[in-house]
């Protein structure tokens, strides 16, 4: 299959996807979304043995593209239910795939980035990598990727990253339990590939079992979480903070939320 937002390459058994569009620091389109959909589940598909996310550039994923982010202001209660659909899909694809999932992070690994940096079962991150779940700064949720990150770090530390929208370095993010390895920059390449020739040397039977068991163990929770996130997704692009957010995103401004306008002082 042809792809123009990602590339695929194989070396032996392992498959990298890297998100291919640098010169906007990979930054998602619906598009993309589509792309990494497709590519995962042909990965499921292949025997491949470990699969490997990267991001060509300078960045990981910075999140959703500017073009995307401008059509949301004309979208209809359907459309927007539609892309949270879609969020929902590349994640649950991504978290279902049956083999070792890695994810090489350097640079900005931001919101939807973010999400997929978190749940490969491997994250390895250079120093210059940073995180952040961002949303909240435009008015938006992020309610898919939140069930994922609160099945691994928590409700306390969820809440702590989800309601700030803070930007973390690599060092936080691997005391939270997101980063397995923090490496040199120069490095990145080398020790992804160390890690995913430990896992090949191990029984993909085993492997396979094992990725089944925990998603089995932890299904009834996820599907409940995403189901919810799915409403919260669709229903936080209704409103008013939402469409200021992303004018104000646009115009390189501060938003200027509901509330806030309603009890600041008129002036005379």
């Amino acid at each position: 299959m042809d792809y123009t937002t990602i590339a695929v390459t194989h070396s032996g058994s392992i498959r990298t996807i890297v998100l291919n569009r640098p010169e906007r620091r990979n930054a998602m389109t619906p598009e993309m979304q589509m792309e990494l959909i497709a590519a995962f589940e042909q990965a499921a598909d292949s025997g491949c043995r470990v699969l490997v996310l990267a991001g060509a550039g300078s960045a990981f994923c910075a999140g959703l593209d500017l073009s995307a982010l401008e059509s949301m202001k004309d979208e209809s209660a359907f459309d927007h239910r539609a892309d949270a659909e879609r969020i929902a899909r590349l994640f649950l694809a991504l978290h279902e795939l049956p083999m070792p999932t890695i994810a090489a992070v350097h640079g900005p690994a931001i919101a939807g980035g973010c999400g997929l940096a978190l749940i490969c079962d491997f994250t390895l991150a250079t120093h210059s990598a940073r995180f952040g779940f961002t949303e909240v700064r435009i008015g938006f949720v992020p309610a898919l990727v939140s069930a994922f990150l609160s099945l691994q770090i928590g409700d306390k530390k969820s809440r702590d990253l989800l309601l700030t929208g803070r930007i973390f370095d690599a060092v936080e993010a691997h005391h939270l339990g997101l980063v397995n390895e923090i490496v040199p920059d120069n490095e990145l390449v080398a020790h992804v590939q160390a890690l995913a020739d430990t896992l090949i040397a191990n029984s993909p039977q085993s492997l396979a079992a094992i990725k089944l068991l925990l998603a089995r163990q932890n299904k009834t929770w996820l599907d409940a979480a995403v189901a919810e996130a799915l409403e919260a997704n669709a229903s936080s692009r209704e409103t008013t903070d939402f469409r200021e957010g992303i004018a104000a995103f646009l115009e390189k401004r501060k938003p200027v939320w509901e509330k806030e306008s309603q009890t600041k002082p008129q002036s005379s």
